[in-house]
């Protein structure tokens, strides 16, 4: 190879000693016997040799890459997702494209229409809405889509899905079980695929312990730590002894506005989040939270998006797939019975 110059299948045949058609289906996953393909493997490596992505993907109409489009890059809900997405794919040999829809149906819309483009070859995405322009862009896709979320029925696409209903009914058997009677709620925008599922758990899991569904106890806002703070402010006239937000950001934005309004969690007004994001662990005291597999829920899109990219003649051949997470309560200090209370922990001075 003259000095400075790229390896190619050349060299790389002249290092390993064997033919150059030897190396080019090594190099291609085509399969050749095992000690001509670690001959090759070995030569490549020394050599330094890169595949080159461009001409791989004018060969087999790949780019090698995927994309992952989610309302907030900034939620910690999502940075889990991101994570255990591109664990998956990075060892499947493919670069992952993030992108922050802001929730907005239109922008969404436009990363679908995007698969047509071919600047990717498949999607996962994460909308809060479910809109009928939404099921038409799914159902006409241009390549693999993996929705995290719930879908209507009918929908051509395979997703994964959290169980929020069983997740808030988790959230209130536990307040209620630790005294509780007045659960306010604090919940995003109805319209909102989660703020639909969580308000109608919270209001099937009250009936259930026969606690009455009280307007006065329920806000509706966005998913903001600054909106959890203020709707607490404007539950405190109504005397709730707990307060249940929607997603953990909510939670820990009403526990910082009773800290600061003087009132004691949970000795005052018990606080517990969803999600069990790295923010229920943010502040004092820590919040009880209902997991809801984040990490597991993109792992499993990523499996399925794979699955559909490795057999895409056989797309028609199987079913759309669902694949439900199951919620899991982690209860921490913010909801504790009045008595036992822990101390909080000493303050370490600095020089």
């Amino acid at each position: 190879m003259p000095n400075g110059g790229q390896p190619t299948i050349v060299s790389i045949a002249a290092r390993a000693g064997v033919s150059i058609a030897s190396v080019s289906r090594v190099l291609n996953g085509q399969g050749a016997r095992r000690d001509t393909e670690e001959r090759v493997r070995r030569a490549a490596d020394e050599l330094g040799y890169v595949p080159n992505a461009v001409a791989r993907s004018l060969k087999d109409g790949r780019t090698r890459q995927l994309t992952f489009a989610m309302p907030d890059i900034g939620n910690p809900v999502y940075v889990a997702m991101v994570r255990a997405i591109q664990a998956v794919t990075k060892a499947a040999g493919y670069r992952l494209l993030l992108h922050s829809t802001d929730a907005v149906a239109e922008d969404e819309l436009a990363v679908l229409h995007s698969l047509g483009d071919r600047t990717s070859d498949g999607l996962i995405l994460c909308p809060i809405r479910i809109t009928d322009e939404h099921v038409a862009a799914l159902t006409a896709a241009a390549g693999p889509v993996v929705v995290i979320g719930s879908l209507p029925d009918g929908v051509p696409v395979d997703s994964v899905r959290a169980d929020s209903v069983a997740g808030s009914a988790l959230v209130v058997a536990h307040l209620h079980g630790t005294g509780r009677r007045r659960i306010a709620f604090v919940n995003g925008p109805s319209d909102t695929v989660p703020g639909r599922n969580r308000g109608h758990g919270y209001r099937t899991a009250l009936a259930a312990h026969g606690l009455p569904y009280d307007e006065t106890l329920v806000v509706h806002t966005d998913f903001g730590i600054e909106s959890g703070a203020a709707a607490a402010r404007r539950l405190l006239p109504a005397r709730p002894d707990a307060i249940f937000c929607a997603n953990d950001q909510l939670a820990l934005g009403a526990a910082h506005a009773l800290l600061a309004r003087g009132v004691r969690v949970p000795e005052d007004i018990a606080v517990a989040g969803m999600d069990d994001s790295t923010l229920a662990q943010a502040g004092w005291p820590p919040l009880t939270s209902v997991d809801l597999g984040s990490s597991a829920r993109g792992r499993r899109a990523a499996e399925l998006l794979l699955d559909r990219l490795e057999a895409p003649d056989a797309e028609a051949a199987f079913a759309p797939r669902t694949t439900t997470a199951f919620p899991r309560l982690v209860v921490r200090a913010s909801t504790a019975p009045a008595t036992g209370f822990p101390d909080p922990p000493p303050l370490t001075r600095t020089p």
